[in-house]
């Protein structure tokens, strides 16, 4: 039997990474894979095509997000799995830790060196973060991006910073890499992170990651509020264990448990 070529193998694995992403998500943009692959914007394109005509991926109308198709809900049952997609696992538990804690809360996933916030609701209070839904930003500067890289393993870290290069956003961003390690070392110890003015010097953040199965962050829950009212270590302690909680319950709806 003829063996395979090597980019036939190269990109059986880009589309099985792709079908992850998919299922993990439950919704893609063209955007997000290209990040998240660390593929051309044409690629993606060409890897979704390949997904949505084998039945793993849907897309409703041109231009829209790409959803779980046909193939995946078959695979699902086969299983016998309970999980849901992330947003759906999401959406009550946002809702719970906004009521709880007043704040804005997020949640985000990362796309390469990026952190995208695909959910967010504002907060009651009347001095409050605006909803962060859509934001694309450095991951190394956000509460939610830090908590994620830090749950990733050394060799993952390193593909997503080959020249260990980072973007300062603000004064207070990190940009020396010895720091980053550092931080993460500091975020796994702990199981939060913080962002204290580094993307925008009036907010402070803080975000917990959600995990699969495997220890692979697939996103992370966040809250923000102006630096005024969370910009202390004694503030922070004190909403963590919610942050925590609400991360831990979306990761036991993913895994229908």
């Amino acid at each position: 039997m003829r063996k395979p070529q090597r980019g036939a193998i190269g990109s059986a694995a880009a589309v099985l990474a792709l079908v992850r992403l998919v299922a993990r998500r439950g919704s893609v943009t063209v955007t997000e894979v290209s990040r998240e692959l660390d593929v051309a914007v044409s690629t993606a394109h060409r890897l979704l095509a390949t997904c949505v005509r084998e039945g793993f991926a849907r897309q409703d109308h041109v231009g829209g997000p790409y959803t779980v198709g046909p193939a995946l809900h078959e695979l699902t049952l086969v299983a016998g799995s309970n999980a849901v997609p992330l947003r759906d696992a999401g959406a009550e538990v946002l809702a719970a830790l906004r009521d709880e804690l007043g704040e804005t809360v997020s949640l985000a996933i990362l796309e390469g060196r990026h952190t995208r916030f695909v959910q967010s609701l504002e907060g009651r209070r009347s001095v409050r973060v605006s909803s962060r839904l859509g934001l694309l930003l450095p991951a190394h500067s956000t509460s939610g991006g830090k908590a994620m890289l830090a749950a990733l393993s050394p060799d993952a870290l390193r593909d997503r910073y080959p020249s260990h290069h980072l973007q300062a956003t603000t004064a207070r961003s990190i940009t020396d890499w010895d720091d980053l390690r550092r931080e993460l070392n500091r975020v796994r110890r702990r199981g939060w992170a913080a962002n204290l003015g580094e993307t925008d010097p009036a907010v402070a953040a803080l975000g917990a990651a959600v995990l699969l199965g495997t220890g692979e962050p697939v996103a992370a829950v966040c809250v923000a509020a102006p630096m005024s009212r969370l910009g202390t270590a004694a503030r922070l302690r004190a909403l963590a264990p919610a942050v925590i909680a609400a991360a831990s319950k979306i990761q036991q709806r993913m895994r229908g448990s």
